[in-house]
């Protein structure tokens, strides 16, 4: 409880005295929509880094080559057009032209290529691609040509996103940076451009209307497709605890709290000025192991813990008892999703037997190993599952070395690949929004199994990723779902990760902004004062 007071104490000190000044009324409120998202933005390099907030920012301030509409279809963003010729061999881009990067260069097809080429690594359906591609070129300003080695009808999914990692499109010099250390600068060519002299790390960001951008005409907004009108001219961001959140909210000091916990979601559902969407956007919790050190690079040892995990205990840890805003039996795949299945769910049904776990531990070579679980503090919602997470682990016999953090100090240690006792860890909880790329093996990050990847601890399964492979060369549906099953199987074999169930999020935000889009997660271009 200490904790918490300090906390509130802390985070109202820091609004009052950034904030406020800034905010002010008349013209320049009405201009500015001020928003309070899940925890601070930390990281400003989307390839970088899939965290929440640099994933929301960076749809503020880079644009991408194909976006997703509320359907769930790729549609052109900074691509005008498309041809695909030679039996599906060579694709060519054509660029909208007027497009300009923040810096007011125009943006060019090297621009194009130098940054796919990076964001490549990072976004796994677009490394699919890459690897399908013989040759990827520029033959003048405005076009982008791929020559494949063999087809591959999922290009423009594959440039899309949205994911964790944003296949976001920057200036050549910048894209030229390695893939695993942010950029020096943060220049994109979207709607809004990052204020960096306004940035105060832990307290706010800000972002200003981009006057050179020119929104794609036709289509309606949805997700991250359509025309990307920005209705405002500045968007700040604040880094408040949600005591606080909900009492700015109250009062008017902010327009739109991102992800307000579902205990804290009555505080502002009555309120006659509030709009709440009780189930804006559902989401996926895991159990990430680190699989480059002991105990956890050892199958047998995951394995074990599928009888110790409880979905239901952890779901309602941080949506509550009300069963509608969550759901247990969930596999690889969110609910009704079309590659998700219950195959094998039956070892996550049955009743938890800690005593059989840790006998199946012991059997396994655990030998009572410190297990360091990093717990970020200032996001509710994920240091809830972290510690129910930590605790059926602890009932189960191991030795847990609970870390408190905040979020920007969590999100960086879990990239850490230094052993748990310098920096590293051994497991922690997380949650993947349920977007386009989470709900097939070439877009769920967590499946990813060549050990390359931060969010399931570098896992590694030459099973899971023939698997993966099968699945991208086939385009039958009932093929594809077939796969799932029998990776999904696998999942209980290898356990890359432990699903921990399914659940919906919250927004809510003044009932003067208009427009604001359900359904994928927060998005500013379309959004307006009524």
């Amino acid at each position: 409880m200490r904790r918490r007071d300090l906390l509130r104490a802390g985070a109202a000190t820091i609004f009052t005295i950034i904030a406020a000044p800034r905010l002010g009324r008349g013209a320049d409120r009405a201009k500015t929509l001020v928003f309070v998202g899940v925890a601070d933005l930390s990281i400003l390099d989307p390839v970088v880094a899939g965290a929440r907030p640099t994933r929301n920012a960076a749809y503020l301030v880079f644009d991408t080559l194909y976006g997703i509409d509320a359907q769930w279809k790729a549609q052109p963003q900074m691509v005008e057009a498309h041809a695909v010729e030679e039996d599906g061999l060579t694709w060519t881009l054509k660029l909208r032209d007027g497009l300009r990067f923040h810096d007011n260069e125009p943006v060019l097809a090297r621009d194009v290529v130098a940054s796919i080429r990076r964001f490549a690594p990072r976004v796994i359906f677009a490394n699919a691609l890459m690897n399908a591609t013989d040759e990827l070129s520029a033959p003048d300003d405005r076009t982008v040509r791929f020559r494949l080695k063999r087809p591959f009808p999922h290009l423009p999914e594959a440039l899309a996103g949205p994911g964790g990692n944003v296949p976001a499109i920057m200036p050549e010099r910048l894209a030229a940076e390695s893939p695993f250390k942010p950029v020096a600068e943060v220049v994109g060519s979207g709607p809004y451009r990052f204020l960096k002299d306004e940035h105060v790390s832990g307290a706010r960001a800000v972002f200003e209307r981009f006057a050179e951008y020119q929104p794609r005409t036709g289509g309606t907004v949805g997700f991250t497709a359509g025309p990307k009108v920005a209705h405002f001219e500045r968007v700040e961001w604040l880094t408040l605890d949600p005591f606080s959140a909900s009492a700015a909210l109250r009062r008017g000091e902010i327009d739109w709290w991102e992800n307000p916990a579902r205990d804290l979601v009555d505080q502002v559902n009555g309120d006659p000025n509030i709009t709440v969407i009780s189930h804006f956007a559902t989401a996926n919790g895991i159990m990430t192991f680190n699989q480059l050190y002991a105990p956890f690079d050892n199958p047998a040892i995951r394995r074990a813990l599928l009888g110790a995990v409880d979905q239901a205990e952890a779901m309602s840890a941080i949506a509550g008892s009300d069963r509608n805003n969550w759901r247990d039996d969930v596999g690889l795949f969110g609910t009704g999703s079309p590659f998700a299945s219950d195959v094998g769910i039956e070892v996550l049904r049955r009743p938890r037997d800690y005593g059989a776990v840790k006998r199946a531990l012991a059997e396994a070579g655990y030998k009572g190993e410190k297990i360091v679980v990093i717990v970020p503090t200032d996001v509710s919602e994920l240091g809830n599952l972290a510690r129910t997470g930590a605790e059926q682990l602890r009932r189960a016999g191991m030795n847990i070395d609970q870390q408190d953090m905040d979020a920007g100090s969590w999100f960086r240690r879990r990239v850490n690949q230094s052993p748990p006792d310098k920096g590293g860890y051994n497991m922690f909880c997380t949650l993947i929004d349920r977007s386009l790329p989470n709900v097939h093996p070439l877009g769920n990050l967590a499946i990813r199994a060549d050990g390359k990847e931060p969010i399931n601890g570098w896992a590694n399964s030459p099973r899971v990723e023939e698997l993966r492979a099968a699945w991208l060369d086939t385009n039958d549906l009932g093929q594809q779902q077939r796969i799932c099953v029998d990776l999904q199987k696998q999942l209980w074999t290898d356990v890359p990760f432990i699903p921990l169930g399914e659940y919906w999020q919250a927004t809510a935000y003044r009932k003067d902004l208009i427009d604001v889009l359900p359904g994928c997660f927060a998005v500013f271009y379309g959004v307006r004062r009524a």
